[in-house]
């Protein structure tokens, strides 16, 4: 378990195409399924369901002494933070420099133009899943035109 002297804690990121991340890292800001969560060292243990959105970590870089920041998009999946290790498995994960501005343009476009099959038996449901695409292509969208802007 980690100590409250303790400046760091190791955070992996794993898809099930690939793990994105093993890295020690000072913070994590984590979208969860209700809002944003924090992560700092020594956090009790706890689980929680992921949500759409940015994965922002701090890391720590010793030669400049500062914190160097990352970000991920995230799309749904789970967290654990237990000792000193937060686990992320989620189920759509990118960094955010490989994030393309036009790719993410085209698949809100894409998203936004579907509309909700008359044949559908759940209504409700089918809703769910178009407004949940179109909130990744927007998180997407938003992320490459940060990473353009920050030059990554």
């Amino acid at each position: 378990m980690a100590t409250a002297t303790s400046k760091s804690f190791t955070c992996r990121v794993v898809t099930p195409a690939e793990q994105l991340l093993d890295e020690t890292v000072n913070y994590a800001s984590i979208p969860v399924w209700d809002g944003l969560m924090g992560v700092l060292p020594g956090r009790a243990p706890i689980v929680a369901r992921l949500g759409i959105g940015e994965l922002k970590l701090d890391l720590p870089d010793p030669p400049r002494g500062v914190n160097a920041s990352r970000s991920y998009f995230i799309n749904g999946g789970f967290m654990q933070m237990q000792g000193d290790t937060l686990i992320i498995l989620a189920e759509d994960a990118h960094a955010a420099e490989s994030l393309s501005e036009s790719d993410a343009q085209a698949e809100l476009a894409e998203a936004e133009a579907r509309k909700i099959s008359p044949d559908v038996q759940d209504r409700a449901a089918e809703a769910d899943r178009l407004r949940a695409a179109r909130d990744a292509a927007r998180w997407k969208l938003r992320l490459a035109k940060q990473s353009k802007s920050r030059g990554i």
